[in-house]
């Protein structure tokens, strides 16, 4: 019986004992499903924080493309095709630190293991640049090209009369001609790294031990010599602009983003190239930063009671004069966004102050007035300084000598030049053909300057000769047959833009070296509308044209490499 009791109180135990295990089973189940719920939902937190995280940089990537594109820019010049060198350049710099090697933060590094690396390093680059052409064409020599009979091909001479040259001349010429309409490849040559200086924004470092230099781009020379002088960095292209066809390329307008609704009367550049201004009769003074792809509109002014007739910078570009046919004029301070009203000049009665110049120093602005005053007034007081009076009326002046003299020209054909240190009249000669002055203009280093009347006849006198009796002009273009507007020199004096508004499609570039018309200028198949205005960038890269329809023509001229 005791056998048969303890057998049954056993059976007993076990079938209690089962549903014990299977709750363990299943809270041991539970728990895993619980953890592993966990372990998601914590990735899933880590993915989102990545994902912000990523969101936040690209964020401010954008502000700062935006900044730059709003503000930044303007500080800097532009260099056509520099676009995807700066993002080569870019590139280069972030692999660049990967060899990086600052000595100030240990000073027990090995001489001997830099010496052997860097070594090894030269060597590798020596055999890469020793590297030769797998194959030569031995029928270059031999063949003789005539580039002075294809158009396309006249570009590539160096000599007016140069016709035939060899194959391989023919070849070097070409790829020279690649290089400079595309100067963006440079970083695909083989010798680019000796070129390309790694830049780090290390304050400290800068501080210590001045500028730090990535190991294998050592030039100490180049360098101490960049940090020695506060010259140019890039050296202006010293090639000559050849006669008869011009290379240009239309982009897009200038004032695209807000085209004016009346005659622009009045474009012109900034000293930085980048900033341009644009003004007419609809009452506006606007600005636009260039940059030939999207010309942004950065600001625009409304003058409520001035139709303009003429804007200006200060050549230091800190102010803008405003004149139209008023007795007084507006001043626009750029640092401070402030417009002044300035006028009527005490002592004056003139009802128009609508043409003007201002010195090259920035110091004096000369206003036309009647009965052949010319009224001088101080650009830091905004007051009259001083009058000049010619015999006849006054229809057009220009600087010269740096500001230090003035040329005049109106109603006698005579061209006078002032002293403005004396307000005396030193020289007096007829312009040779002319009955009425109407344009005048001086070159950049004041050599040259050129006259036009209102019988559309445009004279280009050597200054000098001038001044020592020799009246007879240089050159006399006879182009154009209207009233003479507009006469502008370009950055080198290698072009003369002659304009007049009183037909349309009126404005001739000539070429100053050989004295004569570009005959692909202005294309046969597009209009310029009536001309008004017309303007350099300083580099030369870039010309604007303003017409009557209210729009800013933009050009870029590709001789020139900067704006």
């Amino acid at each position: 019986m005791f056998s048969i009791k303890t057998g049954l109180t056993r059976r007993k135990g076990r079938t209690a004992d089962e549903p014990s295990l299977m709750e363990g089973k299943n809270d041991i189940e539970d728990r895993e499903r619980s953890d592993l719920d966990t372990l998601r939902i914590k990735k899933r937190k880590k993915e989102r924080k990545e994902e912000g995280k990523q969101l936040e940089i690209e964020q401010e990537r954008e502000m700062k493309k935006l900044e730059n594109l709003l503000f930044g820019s303007l500080h800097s010049p532009v260099e056509f095709g520099k676009e995807d060198e700066k993002v080569d350049q870019e590139g280069g710099e972030k692999g660049s630190a990967l060899f990086f090697t600052d000595r100030s933060a240990n000073s027990i590094l090995s001489v001997y293991e830099e010496d052997a690396e860097y070594s090894a390093e030269s060597e590798e680059e020596e055999k890469t640049k020793q590297r030769k052409p797998v194959w030569l064409d031995e029928e270059e020599e031999k063949t003789n090209i005539n580039i002075g009979k294809v158009n396309r091909l006249r570009k590539l001479r160096k000599e007016e009369d140069e016709s035939v040259v060899s194959g391989s001349v023919y070849i070097s010429r070409l790829r020279a001609q690649h290089v400079k309409l595309n100067p963006g490849t440079e970083w695909a040559e083989l010798d680019s790294r000796s070129r390309n200086y790694s830049s780090y924004d290390d304050e400290s470092s800068d501080e210590e031990n001045g500028a730090v230099v990535a190991r294998g781009y050592e030039d100490v020379e180049t360098v101490d010599d960049i940090l020695r002088t506060n010259e140019d960095l890039v050296m202006k292209s010293g090639t000559k602009l050849l006669p008869g066809l011009l290379e240009y390329s239309r982009l897009v307008d200038a004032n695209a983003e807000d085209p004016s609704n009346g005659p622009i009367n009045s474009v012109q550049f900034h000293r930085n190239a980048q900033l341009l201004l644009a003004a007419g009769l609809d009452r506006r003074l606007r600005f636009f930063q260039i940059d030939g792809k999207r010309n942004t509109k950065i600001q625009s002014i409304f003058l409520d009671d001035c139709p303009i007739r003429k804007a200006s910078f200060l050549p230091d570009g800190s102010q803008v004069i405003v004149a139209g046919r008023r007795k007084f004029f507006y001043s626009f301070d750029l640092v401070k966004a402030k417009v002044d009203k300035i006028g009527p000049l005490t002592g004056r009665e003139e009802k128009s102050l609508e043409f003007f110049e201002v010195s090259p120093d920035s110091s004096t602005i000369a206003f036309v007035g009647n009965e052949g005053y010319i009224l001088l007034v101080s650009s830091k007081t905004k007051e009259l300084i001083g009058t000049l009076k010619m015999n006849g009326t006054v229809r057009s002046l220009a600087f010269a000598d740096g500001g230090r003299q003035l040329l005049s020209s109106g109603g006698d054909g005579h061209v006078y030049h002032w002293d403005l240190r004396t307000r005396a009249c030193f020289h007096k000669a007829v312009d040779e053909g002319c009955i009425n002055g109407t344009a005048l203009s001086t070159s950049p280093s004041g050599n040259l300057f050129a006259a036009g009347s209102d019988s559309g006849i445009v004279n280009i006198y050597n200054r000098e000769e001038f001044l020592g009796g020799k009246r007879k002009p240089i050159k006399t273009i006879e182009n154009l047959t209207t009233k003479v507007d507009l006469l502008k020199f370009n950055n080198d004096a290698q072009i003369l833009a002659v304009s007049s508004s009183m037909k349309k499609n009126s404005l001739k570039l000539i070429h100053i070296p050989s004295f004569t018309v570009f005959s692909n200028w202005p294309a046969p198949n597009k209009t310029l509308q009536h001309p008004l205005c017309l303007d350099f960038s300083p580099g030369g890269g870039f010309m604007a044209v303003g017409n009557a329809a209210g729009k800013v023509l933009l050009y870029k001229l590709h001789h020139y490499h900067h704006a």
